[in-house]
């Protein structure tokens, strides 16, 4: 990170940007490049665990990239606005932020897709929902867990 002064050093800092946003772009590998897609989310981040929790449909290209490929990039960002200045150059934008990389996998156990499935929900929307093994049967649920990860943010 070139710009330390805006690095996110606390876990206060980071569960801000992680409870404020709501969507993460997820890159994978493609045999043409990379496939990049934005998705809804839940987390856990248990000392230095991140893990974040997607759903997908039961088959499409997303689940087929993983299936060869684990390795993933994604990057999250709130907190925008505008910073004006008097001349082109001294104008800015206000932000937070994380990016990072690791590994995805498809979670298949229905107790685990339940759990996850739990997560997400109360991350996007602050409630408690019940799920059972007929609703988790019809969706993929994604697991991906943090190698890696920073934090940054312009006040």
């Amino acid at each position: 990170m070139k710009r330390r002064d805006r690095e996110i050093e606390t876990r206060e800092e980071m569960l801000h940007v992680l409870d404020t946003c709501k969507v993460i772009r997820i890159a994978m590998y493609d045999e043409d490049g990379i496939y990049l897609l934005p998705m809804n989310f839940g987390y856990t981040y248990e000392g230095k665990e991140l893990i974040f929790y997607l759903h997908a449909a039961l088959e499409g290209k997303k689940l087929d990239l993983l299936q060869k490929n684990q390795k993933v990039g994604f990057e999250l960002d709130c907190d925008h606005e505008l910073i004006e200045g008097r001349v082109a150059c001294q104008y800015g934008f206000r932000y937070a932020s994380i990016v990072g990389q690791g590994k995805a996998e498809i979670i298949d156990d229905s107790a685990e897709k339940i759990k996850a499935l739990s997560i997400l929900m109360k991350c996007q929307t602050g409630k408690d929902f019940e799920f059972n093994e007929r609703l988790v049967s019809i969706v993929s649920v994604i697991k991906i867990t943090a190698e890696e990860f920073s934090g940054k943010r312009r006040e």
